[in-house]
């Protein structure tokens, strides 16, 4: 009887409450260690240095001999290079491909969605004109602040409750410089050509749902508790460390005490005359009547660390990170601490795939489609046939692996994969240490012939020195 709720619509429940979710969860990434550990530790295993692209043409749907398609894939993965290695893939001339990876991840975790435009911009030097626009949340919104049931956040839909528009405001809501207000109207498809003109970053929880919600949201109250609860511990910490003398005097006096007073510059407080501030080793001359009264905070707190625990545990399940990855700290067994791993990294490679499909692969493919217009990547029927368009754009992005606690066993256990058919080597290599098999394999090839080389140049010299002796 005493629960007290109330709900809504995606609508009402998301996007009433989506400013107060964004700027508090920026302010937990900037202020409290624990939320800016998790936001970065989701970051670094799912991005890392950026997700790399693998080309996988399906030749078979294609008609082509498996030797021409791998000549192929070398070739869009070196053309792709060009331009994604490149600060030139980006509008503002700021990052290459995978620095925005990173950047658009890192956004979406800490404001719910971003949204990026994919405009064309010549350059010097650059053969590829496709540029990245990323653009924080907070411009996507409804023009002038109008009330429209076909808007919602800045995202328009039509009668069936398709997305065909998305409201960009020229002007942050939340900066202060003085810019021009406006808003601009961009279509999410070109009306003759079909291209994607906007790449919506998010993930949805609710049906209608048309914002993303920060990543932090459902902790976010935990997280700023424990904040305060850290800040109040350390203050008292400080305090219970400084050594500070009162002397009691018969009479008042203006003589300067026995001892240093705290140097204004130092002092929080130096406007009021009333208050006595606490430093180490400081000596303070007290008024007839006055008295000091010990104060003993009682820290460190024997009872600190267990309720930190507790509480990070909670936070942990919160956003599917297992305490020991979301503090660092491995002490349990090896069963324990691979069970934590294995658990983690369930999520890492949902988020994993959720971004090459909302981010990656939409990209890659308006790339692609470039590539063939200017005659740079051979590919027959690619504008015309659908099937073979897609066979063409087939792709894995690899980005860090999991990492291995015990590498013998592990290692052991893949190539017993691999010898009863339940995996590839390809797939061993990507999941070990993110390498590419084909790669390490011509890589293996060149490095024994060479020691193949140099056995055979000492085997040579050991024979002439047989002889002369």
């Amino acid at each position: 009887m005493g629960w007290l709720y109330g709900g809504g619509s995606a609508n009402e429940d998301i996007q009433d409450n989506l400013s107060t979710l964004r700027q508090r969860s920026r302010d937990l990434y900037m202020g409290v260690p624990l939320a800016t550990g998790a936001i970065k530790t989701c970051r670094t295993n799912v991005v890392g240095s950026g997700l790399k692209l693998k080309s996988q043409i399906d030749y078979e749907a294609l008609g082509m001999p498996e030797e021409e398609v791998r000549k192929l894939e070398s070739l869009i993965e070196r053309e792709f290079a060009l331009w994604a290695d490149s600060p030139a893939c980006d509008l503002e001339r700021l990052d290459n491909f995978y620095e925005l990876q990173q950047l658009a991840f890192l956004n979406w975790l800490m404001s719910g969605d971003v949204i990026a435009t994919l405009p064309v911009t010549k350059r010097v030097n650059m053969p590829y004109d496709l540029r990245i626009h990323l653009i924080e949340a907070d411009r996507l919104s409804n023009p002038y602040g109008n009330i429209d049931p076909n808007i919602v956040g800045g995202v328009e839909t039509n009668t069936a409750g398709e997305v065909v528009a998305y409201h960009i405001s020229k002007h942050h809501p939340l900066s202060y410089t003085q810019t021009e207000t406006g808003w601009v109207r961009v279509e999410a498809w070109g009306e003759k050509t079909g291209r994607r003109n906007v790449i919506h970053i998010m993930s949805r929880e609710r049906i209608g749902q048309r914002r993303g919600v920060p990543f932090l949201a459902p902790v976010i109250e935990a997280l700023k508790q424990l904040g305060r609860y850290t800040d109040a511990e350390l203050v008292a910490a400080v305090v219970s460390g400084m050594l500070t003398v009162f002397i009691e005097k018969e009479g008042a006096s203006s003589d300067i005490p026995v001892g240093e007073m705290i140097s204004l510059d130092e002092q929080v407080d130096a406007g009021n005359e009333d208050s006595i501030e606490l430093g180490p080793g400081a000596v303070f001359d007290l008024n007839e009547g006055e008295k000091a009264n010990a104060m003993n905070p009682g820290r460190p707190n024997t009872a600190f660390d267990g309720f930190v625990v507790a509480i990070c545990r909670q936070i942990g399940a919160g956003l599917e990170i297992p305490y020991e990855l979301l503090v660092k700290h491995f002490t349990a067994s090896y069963s324990a601490s691979r069970g934590a791993l294995l658990e983690a990294w369930k999520m890492f490679r949902m988020y994993r795939t959720w971004l090459v499909t909302d981010f990656c692969q939409p990209v890659y493919e308006e790339w692609f489609s470039e590539a063939v217009a200017k005659g740079r990547i051979p590919a027959p029927g690619f504008f015309a046939d659908p099937i073979r368009r897609k066979a063409f754009l087939g792709a894995e992005w690899n980005g860090p692996a999991q990492g291995l606690l015990s590498p013998v066993q592990e290692v052991d256990a893949a190539e017993k994969r691999v010898l009863s058919g339940f995996s590839t080597r390809d797939r061993e290599a990507m999941e070990m240490n993110g390498s590419d098999f084909y790669k390490n394999a011509v890589q293996l090839k060149r490095e024994e012939a060479i020691m193949k080389e140099v056995r055979g140049n000492g085997d040579t010299e050991t024979s002439t020195n047989s002889s002369k002796e």
